[in-house]
C-alpha cells in the first residue's frame, strides 16, 4: 500500500493553517480540474471546540457544506476557489461527486483488503481517501451510482447487505488535509498524482471491493 493511515485525536482544536487549506484547494481546481467548495469549520465556543454550524452534536464537524445551495457554490476555477477560501481560510474543503468522479464508499477495514487486492491484480487505481470516521472513498468515473446495484447484484449480493454506497450527483467527498473536529483529518491512501488522473469505471474495482464488504456485518 501506498500508505499507512492511523485516526489520531487531540484534546483541542488542531491547528490548521488557513494559507494551506486555500493553496491546496486552489490546486486540486488548478491541478486535477476538480470542482471545489468550502464547508464547515471549527470554533471555539467559550472554550469548547464546535463547528462552525452551531451544533453541539454535529456528527461530521468542521467537515460538511456550511450552506443549502453547496451545490452552486461549487467551482473549478482556481480564481474563484482562492477568493472563496480569502473569505474563510480555515473552512474545510469538499469535492461535489457526479462531476469530474464518483465515489465508492465502503469501512476502512474492508477498503484496506480491497486495496491489498487491487494492486496485487495490478488494477487501474484513481486517488482514495481514508477519514477519521473510518471510512474509505475510491474515486471512480462518474455513472457509478447507476451501475453499483446491479453490478452487485451480479456478484451474488442483494445491495442492501454490504455496506458499500456510491455517492454520485448531490454528494460530495471530504478532501485532505480536512479536519473532523478533534478526531483526526482526511488523509490520502492513494495521493492524486499524473499516473492516477484518468480514473478506472466502477465496473474494474466492485468485486474486490464487494468481496472484502461482503466479509464483515453490515453497519459493522
Amino acid at each position: 500500500m501506498e500508505e499507512t493511515i492511523g485516526v489520531t485525536s487531540a484534546a483541542q482544536i488542531p491547528k490548521q493553517r488557513g494559507e494551506a487549506l486555500q493553496d491546496t484547494a486552489v490546486r486540486y481546481a488548478e491541478e486535477r480540474h476538480w470542482d471545489v467548495f468550502p464547508g464547515t469549520w471549527m470554533e471555539s465556543h467559550e472554550g469548547v471546540p464546535r463547528c462552525s454550524c452551531g451544533e453541539e452534536d454535529c456528527p461530521s464537524p468542521g467537515a460538511h457544506p456550511a450552506r443549502e445551495d453547496w451545490a452552486t457554490q461549487a467551482t473549478g476555477s482556481a480564481t474563484v476557489a482562492r477568493r472563496l477560501w480569502s473569505k474563510q481560510p480555515t473552512a474545510s474543503i469538499l469535492l461535489p461527486t457526479g462531476r469530474t468522479f464518483d465515489a465508492i464508499d465502503v469501512p476502512e477495514t474492508a477498503g484496506f483488503l480491497a486495496l491489498a487486492r487491487m494492486e496485487r491484480m495490478e488494477l487501474t487505481l484513481g486517488p482514495v481517501t481514508c477519514t477519521p470516521d473510518r471510512r474509505m472513498q475510491f474515486f471512480v468515473l462518474p455513472g457509478a451510482t447507476a451501475k453499483v446495484p446491479d453490478l452487485i447484484r451480479k456478484l451474488g449480493w442483494p445491495p442492501a447487505t454490504l455496506d458499500l454506497v456510491a455517492r454520485g450527483e448531490g454528494a460530495y467527498v471530504a478532501a485532505p488535509p480536512t479536519r473532523f473536529g478533534t478526531r483526526g483529518a482526511a488523509q490520502w491512501a492513494r495521493r492524486p498524482t499524473p499516473a492516477n488522473r484518468w480514473l478506472p469505471d466502477v465496473e474494474e474495482l466492485i468485486s474486490p471491493l464487494a468481496y472484502a464488504c461482503g466479509r464483515e456485518p453490515r453497519n459493522a
